[in-house]
């Protein structure tokens, strides 16, 4: 669309349907892809209405359709069609926050003292405000199975903007999956501070060291947003493993049908009638020492 056309088309709509517009876009942020009604129970819109404002929105090239995905057996009829974010549409909402809050941070850095004090107290911010964060995420995870708390801490995520979703990872089933144990895979399909943290990697730092308290195990960060990848991505290592025998091995019970051996049958090398074992002044066990060379 060129910019007399989008200048048309924001000229034609009423102060109402722009608001109601961005709400449409906004929900959609927050949420992740949506269909119209996804979008239609959140807003307490109709869905007339919801894909009234999502056809002008397409037109801004600010959301665009796609077939939804659907995982395993799928019904009669086609898939419901969802709508997500163009990067012109997210860009729309990041920028003046992101602005924001990078100028926030290079304040705090400059006022530590710049250089490693500085990244220091950018650090501390990030893991206060994650930590703060992950407060409200604590009850659900920690009121889940281990095996689901990826799952509670990525429904938690999910409430929050952050699109997330915690699926099984085999070694190497996935782009960056690390070879070992099996594990689970959470990943954050937004993240709204994504710009901010192309200039402050201290913020998703400080998010995986949460993830790995909240998850009661440590985790690897595989891939962010913020440094270009397509989705945020935290490999879980598989926390069940086989308990560890305690104590040391008992050796096995000896055989009644073998004779006990004495110690020096045991161990020929402690016999005493063997010239090796002489003591080192012995001559005799000296001159085999020097095979028969002048020590001068």
């Amino acid at each position: 669309m060129t910019d007399g056309a989008a200048q048309k088309a924001a000229d034609e709509q009423t102060t109402g349907e722009r608001r109601t517009r961005t709400r449409v876009a906004r929900s959609i942020l927050d949420h992740g892809p949506s269909t119209t009604a996804d979008l239609a129970d959140r807003l307490g819109l109709t869905q007339a209405a919801v894909r009234r404002h999502l056809d002008a929105l397409v037109a801004e090239n600010v959301v665009e359709p796609r077939e939804q995905r659907v995982y395993g057996s799928r019904g009669r009829g086609r898939p419901a069609k969802v709508f997500s974010l163009t990067d012109c549409g997210r860009d729309a909402f990041d920028q003046g926050y992101d602005q924001l809050a990078a100028d926030a941070l290079r304040w705090i850095s400059e006022a530590a003292g710049g250089g490693e004090d500085g990244q220091a107290a950018v650090f501390a911010f990030a893991r206060a405000r994650v930590a703060a964060q992950a407060e409200r995420y604590r009850p659900a995870v920690e009121a889940a199975a281990p095996e689901d708390r990826a799952a509670a801490l990525a429904q938690a995520l999910s409430a929050d903007g952050y699109a997330a979703t915690a699926r099984s990872a085999s070694p190497g089933s996935g782009a960056g999956t690390p070879p070992g144990p099996a594990g689970e895979q959470l990943c954050q399909h937004h993240c709204p501070v994504a710009h901010t943290a192309e200039q402050f990697p201290q913020l998703c730092e400080a998010e995986a060291e949460v993830f790995s308290d909240l998850l009661g195990t440590h985790v690897q960060r595989l891939a962010t947003i913020a440094h270009g990848d397509g989705v945020c991505t935290t490999f879980i290592p598989q926390a069940h493993q086989p308990p560890a025998q305690a104590g040391p091995a008992r050796p096995d019970p000896p055989d009644p049908a073998v004779p006990a051996r004495s110690p020096a049958d045991r161990h020929p090398a402690r016999r005493t009638d063997r010239p090796a074992d002489r003591h080192p002044t012995d001559p005799a066990h000296a001159s085999a020492g020097t095979s028969g060379r002048n020590p001068a």
